[in-house]
């Protein structure tokens, strides 16, 4: 079984937060040079970097809190109904909710906390968001494929049980014998992500001059929300709210929405 991390004296450091940290950096990094190369000044990326960054875990807290997995409900004793641990008895966890060390974080909240922090830094700085976002895109499929593997030295984000020769085993997977092999989404998800990216790079260039300022993300908003709704068909302990997938249902909303505009965008044009 993977470590989660590692003592530097009497602080634990997790892995997790480590490949977060590597996924960021390179997702800049790219958002770098595609800066540079549609000609804009590529250290606003480094400039936007740290309020993104802030955002983004924000939201993505936010999305966890709103939406945890079946597996973290409590049971209420007045009622014996499944309550949301954050609001257990109808009185918010504060305390709870801001331990992010303890885990919970949602990739969805992450991408939508990001774009509003893009969004008000070029407002600031007085710089076009679409064509920003499309800069952007590439970046964050990079940043996610790198992320997810976060998730693999956590032991989570595992599918369904599988006899496939790259099932993986996990630690905790309660009501399963120990010799099961689940399927590993993560992988799945990064490679999906990783495909994702090298997409948006290719149509960015083999397209330049038919595609307008802001394609780029929306291409970026079918694709992803298009793989993980897929994905999410295998997920174990998925996140429920009203009896429904709320992440697939998302996902499947986003990416719909998302075709939607690129479609009517480009046939005014036409």
């Amino acid at each position: 079984m993977p470590s989660q991390g590692f003592n530097i004296g009497p602080i634990f450091i997790y892995y997790y937060g480590i490949i977060l940290m590597l996924g960021a950096v390179a997702a800049s990094y790219l958002a770098e040079r595609e800066a540079r190369r549609r000609g804009q000044n590529g250290e606003l990326v480094w400039d936007a970097l740290i309020w993104v960054l802030i955002a983004g875990i924000v939201g993505a807290r936010l999305w966890h809190i709103l939406t945890p997995p079946p597996s973290m409900l409590v049971v209420n004793p007045a009622t014996g109904a499944l309550e949301n641990p954050y609001f257990a008895g109808g009185i918010p966890r504060v305390l709870d909710m801001l331990w992010i060390r303890r885990g919970g974080l949602g990739i969805p909240g992450a991408v939508i906390g990001g774009a509003v922090a893009l969004y008000w830094f070029c407002r600031k700085r007085k710089l076009n968001f679409a064509e920003w976002a499309d800069i952007a895109a590439p970046a964050v499929a990079l940043g996610q494929a790198i992320g997810r593997w976060g998730n693999f030295t956590n032991q989570e984000l595992y599918g369904t049980p599988t006899n496939l020769p790259w099932g993986i085993a996990i630690q905790y997977a309660p009501g399963y014998p120990p010799e099961t092999r689940f399927h590993p989404l993560f992988l799945y998800e990064s490679l999906w992500n990783l495909v994702n990216m090298f997409l948006l790079l290719w149509l960015a260039r083999r397209f330049s001059a038919r595609l307008k300022a802001g394609d780029l993300f929306l291409l970026y908003l079918v694709a992803y929300p298009l793989g993980r709704f897929l994905l999410e068909f295998l997920r174990l302990d998925a996140a429920q709210v009203g009896g429904i997938n709320i992440n697939q249902t998302i996902m499947a909303v986003v990416a719909l929405l998302a075709a939607g505009v690129l479609i009517w965008r480009h046939r005014k044009a036409g």
